[in-house]
């Protein structure tokens, strides 16, 4: 799978400088994290969202948001964002801001063992 190298420069630019932010090819598109952890993620022009499992339902009642079943099972507290409810500059920042607080607040993760 590819991404949409657009969605992801306006994730980019949604981010400014902020500390801390990587990007990684994952899941056949590409990852943004945080200190290490997920927060969003473009498979091709659709944005994968960390919501958060407390958070899961308010974000599966708006508009364009759905499931996301990438392994043919929901993942609670991840949901997929269609092309319509990200297409405005305000909305994709909302979105990206409500993933990165959350991913923020989660312990940090642990190394793995070699």
């Amino acid at each position: 799978m590819a991404f949409d190298a657009g969605l992801a420069q306006r994730v980019r630019n949604v981010l400014g400088g902020r500390p801390g932010i990587t990007e990684r090819r994952m899941f056949g598109g590409l990852a943004f994290l945080v200190d290490g952890k997920m927060f969003v993620g473009i498979q091709d022009a659709v944005l994968m969202a960390r919501v958060g499992a407390e958070r899961h339902h308010d974000a599966l009642a708006m508009p364009h948001v759905r499931e996301m079943d990438f392994t043919g099972r929901p993942m609670k507290g991840y949901v997929y964002i269609d092309p319509p409810a990200v297409a405005a500059d305000k909305d994709l920042s909302a979105w990206v801001g409500w993933c990165v607080d959350h991913a923020m607040l989660l312990p940090p993760k642990k190394a793995k063992a070699r």
